[in-house]
């Protein structure tokens, strides 16, 4: 590109050289053509006047006398009426530029001078205007060289962006190089990087996320399916197949939910749903791995309330709420409901160390764990909560603390609070 540019600038200038510089060429060989034939002319009138003067006063022409008014390098022939002519000057064996005139007597004055001073002269200014030429092409050249560097350097590396963008590599450059329409498409390609950038982040984070929510869900159900590998009972399978088709369907609800929140974390589809029963199913869930582990799980409180939002999503965020309780908290775990103005709480706390006070909050934040986990569970968690309209947040630390706050629903039938192992 820039072996084009500079061809393109220097094909340009020469043209631009060649037009001007010949019309230039012709005007001045005019010019001084003209020139010359008017001195010429000019000196023959001089000399004539000085002719005539003699005839009238009866004197002889002097040769000599004419030979001082004459410019160096002219030749004069005088020719009077009755007299011989009179050459004033050396003649010239070449080509001539002549000058006539003629006085009132019938004297007539021929002045000559060499053409080849003005062929000299021609040639002084062609030198003039070639030199000038010259000057130009360099010149060109000169910033054809720098505008083509100018412009093909940012191209080159608007390409290596480009490349880097193809190679994976979506960080924006934010450089700019003076020249607008360099300078829209590196806004473009910061923009697209930008975007890539984000689709890339969005990626990892859905692979995270469903790493980290189906883990679990997947887990408990091979358990369920090796149970029924196991057992020669007809009803005992029924049962283990019926609760492993429940679970499937809340896998597929909670891929959903991830996919759906990875694309438009704002698009919910809450839904009125029995917060007691998903209670419920979880606790019947969790409760053969806490029993495994000697520890207890309980549900108590307000029942009869119907809360607002998805009940997969609910599920998944009350499933992560429990699996920290078992994996980093201590003794019995505890969910209770209850109801405050026109939202529904669900609180699961247990009795162990809780989480660090210098943590607070912050364990929703991603990659921020208290137990050496992966800190991605309350942090998906949370966002589940938001995207129904809900909230999950950190009541207490020690002993821990959280509540899923949801929207809920009117009437509801009111029960006696109950404890349920």
């Amino acid at each position: 590109m820039r072996r084009r540019l500079i061809n393109s600038t220097l094909a340009v200038v020469l043209v631009v050289i060649a037009v001007f510089g010949v019309s230039l060429v012709i005007v001045e060989t005019r010019t001084i053509t003209s020139s010359a034939q008017d001195r010429i002319e000019s000196e023959a009138l001089r000399l004539v006047g000085i002719v005539e003067a003699n005839v009238l006063e009866k004197k002889p022409i002097d040769p000599v006398a004419l030979g001082e008014q004459l410019d160096a390098g002219h030749h004069a022939r005088i020719t009077v009426p009755g007299q011989p002519a009179v050459d004033v000057g050396a003649p010239i064996p070449d080509s001539v530029i002549r000058g006539t005139a003629r006085g009132e007597q019938g004297e007539v004055v021929v002045v000559e001078e060499s053409r080849s001073t003005v062929t000299r002269e021609v040639g002084r200014t062609l030198a003039v205007v070639g030199a000038v030429a010259l000057l130009a092409v360099v010149a060109a050249v000169l910033l054809a060289v720098r505008q083509a560097n100018r412009l093909a350097s940012p191209l080159t590396d608007l390409a290596e962006t480009a490349e880097r963008l193809g190679s994976g590599d979506p960080r924006p450059r934010h450089k700019r190089y003076g020249v607008p329409e360099l300078d829209r498409v590196a806004d473009v390609l910061d923009s697209s990087a930008e975007r890539i950038g984000r689709m890339l982040t969005a990626e990892r984070r859905l692979a995270a996320d469903a790493s980290h929510q189906l883990r679990t869900p997947l887990t408990a159900l091979s358990m369920r399916l090796e149970e029924i590998t196991v057992t020669d009972d007809l009803a005992t399978v029924r049962e283990e197949a019926t609760i492993a088709l429940t679970q499937v369907e809340r896998l597929t609800d909670v891929v959903q939910r991830l996919l759906t929140n990875s694309r438009d974390p704002r698009t919910g589809s809450a839904v009125p749903f029995d917060l007691d029963e998903v209670v419920k199913q979880q606790v019947e869930e969790w409760r053969p791995a806490y029993r495994s582990a000697g520890r207890a799980i309980v549900r108590s409180g307000r029942q009869g309330v119907r809360a607002v939002g998805t009940p997969g999503a609910v599920s998944q965020v009350l499933a992560t709420l429990v699996e920290n309780a078992l994996m980093h908290g201590g003794g019995t775990v505890a969910l209770r409901t209850r109801v405050i103005g026109n939202q529904a709480v669900l609180e699961v706390t247990d009795e162990g160390p809780g989480v660090p006070p210098d943590l607070g909050n912050r364990i929703f934040e991603r990659a921020i764990s208290g137990r050496n986990s992966t800190g991605i569970g309350l942090a998906v968690a949370r966002d589940l909560a938001e995207a129904d309209g809900g909230r999950l947040e950190l009541l207490q630390t020690q002993p821990p603390v959280f509540a899923l706050f949801l929207s809920r629903t009117a009437p509801e039938r009111v029960e006696p609070q109950a404890t349920v192992r």
